[in-house]
């Protein structure tokens, strides 16, 4: 009885043992909060329940040095990490990153082949836009009737009257002082790596100086238009989102202008789980999965296929998620990307005049 008992014992734990490898388990990293809830709805627990794959989720703040310390000890514990656009660049030229071609990543629900299905601008060697985020300028509508609706009205001191919130940086002031001073988008890093259209970026910027509230944390600008304190102010877009829908805040956004940026997954060079990663990354950024996330966070999927799917938001029905996005048609009309090669080139000098011109009162 004893012998049957342990022989069914070693049989159980052989069948458990069995189906632990024929399953798999990644570590996914990215950003915590709401954002990494989002990933979580519409991305881990989808994949989780296709593939009967595992995921062990992780927070960090960013940057390429817990990734570099990883690989360079051939120790790598991260299989799929969110980054900044300037950090996966940074990462692939040091070969950090494994690559990607694009050509292995699903096509459009629509049939559209990922290269052409993707904005322009997400794609790289090592790395795959996921969402794509954006500063714009925003208003409190209950103290605004007739609001601003172009980005020279941020700068119209006569028309729309009051205090101004503005990051405490060069990047992104500089590239809305020249949209305002007529600059198309499109042409914005062309007139700004000119030391002419840096010199015209400072002037339009002296003209609201004397009216300006800095901030320097994101969650500062919905404070200041709930406050008062400004009649106007830019924000990251998720941040006047979050007022409007978790807090019933009458706030507007101003799309004008927008200056957008991304955040991509990468695969760590060396990833211990490197197939179950890239099938991760590829059910991930797929049409479905990114507008499945847009129910959860206001920021835009890469994919152009996924704008028609995107619906209302997961905890209030009656929003309209579509609208609310930087990618949406309608909002990207005259908006720019910001360059991060232009700011690695120089975001020291500027930030040095920046200051300079700050200090003069």
């Amino acid at each position: 009885m004893k012998l049957k008992t342990l022989s069914a014992s070693i049989l159980a734990a052989g069948l458990i043992a069995s189906s632990a490898a024929s399953a798999g388990d990644i570590t996914v990293v990215s950003w915590g909060g709401a954002y990494t809830k989002s990933q979580v709805e519409a991305y881990h627990k989808p994949w989780v329940a296709k593939t009967g794959n595992t995921i062990k989720s992780e927070d960090y703040n960013g940057g390429i040095a817990e990734i570099k310390a990883q690989v360079e000890a051939g120790n790598v514990s991260w299989d799929i990490v969110d980054v900044e656009l300037s950090d996966a660049i940074r990462a692939c030229d040091e070969g950090l990153l494994e690559t990607i071609d694009p050509a292995d990543l699903p096509a459009g629900a629509d049939g559209t082949a990922a290269k052409d299905d993707f904005l322009e601008g997400t794609l790289y060697e090592c790395a795959v836009a996921n969402i794509v985020w954006s500063t714009i300028f925003a208003y409190d509508k209950s103290k605004i009737k007739d609001g601003p609706t172009k980005m020279a009205d941020f700068f119209d001191m006569e028309k729309f009257p009051g205090k101004r919130g503005l990051r405490k940086s060069p990047k992104v002031n500089l590239e809305f002082a020249l949209m305002a001073d007529g600059v198309a988008a499109k042409d914005v890093y062309e007139v700004l790596a000119t030391p002419e259209g840096v010199d015209r970026a400072f002037k339009k910027l002296d003209t609201i100086k004397g009216d300006v509230v800095w901030w320097e944390a994101g969650a500062q600008p919905p404070q200041l238009l709930a406050d008062g304190e400004v009649a106007l102010t830019t924000a990251y877009n998720g941040r006047i989102f979050n007022a409007v829908a978790g807090e019933k805040k009458p706030f507007e956004i101003v799309w004008d202008g927008q200056v957008w940026d991304l955040d991509l997954w990468v695969i760590p060079k060396g990833s211990k789980n490197k197939d179950l990663a890239m099938d991760f990354l590829k059910f991930s950024t797929a049409t479905e999965q990114l507008a499945a996330q847009a129910s959860w966070i206001s920021y835009g999927p890469a994919r152009k296929s996924s704008s028609s799917l995107v619906g209302t938001y997961a905890t209030d029905a009656s929003i309209d998620m579509g609208p609310q996005m930087p990618t949406n048609p309608a909002n990207l009309t005259n908006a720019v990307q910001n360059n991060f090669e232009f700011w690695a080139d120089n975001a020291d000098q500027l930030t040095e005049r920046f200051n300079a011109w700050l200090a003069k009162g």
